[in-house]
């Protein structure tokens, strides 16, 4: 039986991949968010934009990948409920570390990958292990959750960016799609609370950058934020 084991290769993969994505701001320090002038519609203080103390949550996300990668190649290398979700999540963190560098030349392509990262992170939370969940499944689920609203609110910055909508009918656009997704992954995924976390984190943070202006997308954030909150809570007592 001991042939049918997973191969360790691919924890190490997860490993790797996992301190490249978190070394990669490193190799792009002067990135702080796109540009107006990257859009042909400058987008100055865009309404579907958290505030920036919310892209703080990228320290934690590192952190706790790394520390559940480490674990899983130190302690479940070869573990059978942790190898499903490897090669997704390694693909998610692989196409990570390119971002920031084609982020400064191209929102569009940026958008694009992000989306990859999305799809992929997905996939890697829906095979993630139910043992040891603290190191195996939650912070795939935060990363997760966190590039739901990431990549919504880039599709936001491009409808406006590119003058397809006003910026306001586009950052509801966003938020509306972050939440759907949201909502679909925790009616679908049981036990992920974490991602349903992510999730608000990045909507509390509209809320605040659109305090006392854009009032629409504040009552939009401020809903979707109470809404992911209590599908989060019925995710984790699915658990």
């Amino acid at each position: 039986m001991s042939g049918l084991r997973p191969s360790p290769v691919m924890a190490v993969l997860v490993l790797l991949a996992a301190l490249a994505f978190a070394a990669s701001p490193l190799l792009t320090p002067g990135f702080g968010g796109f540009t107006p002038d990257q859009f042909p519609v400058p987008q100055d203080h865009p309404p579907v934009q958290p505030a920036g103390y919310a892209f703080a949550i990228w320290g934690l996300i590192y952190a706790w990948l790394i520390l559940g990668a480490g674990f899983g190649m130190l302690a479940r290398a070869r573990a059978v409920d942790w190898a499903p979700m490897r090669p997704a999540l390694a693909l998610s963190l692989g196409v990570g570390v390119t971002w920031l560098p084609v982020a400064m030349v191209s929102p569009l392509a940026a958008t694009v990958l992000i989306w990859v990262m999305l799809v992929s992170a997905l996939v890697a939370l829906a095979k993630a292990p139910v043992l040891d969940r603290w190191l195996g499944r939650a912070p795939v689920a935060l990363y997760a959750g966190w590039l739901t609203a990431a990549s919504s609110v880039s599709i936001g910055l491009l409808l406006a960016g590119y003058g397809l909508t006003g910026a306001v009918p586009a950052a509801l656009v966003a938020l509306a799609l972050a939440l759907a997704i949201a909502l679909a992954v925790l009616w679908t995924v049981p036990d992920a609370a974490e991602y349903g976390a992510g999730v608000v984190w990045a909507l509390v943070g509209v809320m605040v950058a659109n305090w006392g202006e854009a009032g629409p997308v504040l009552l939009f954030a401020a809903l979707g934020a109470l809404v992911a909150t209590l599908a989060a809570v019925d995710s984790a007592r699915r658990r």
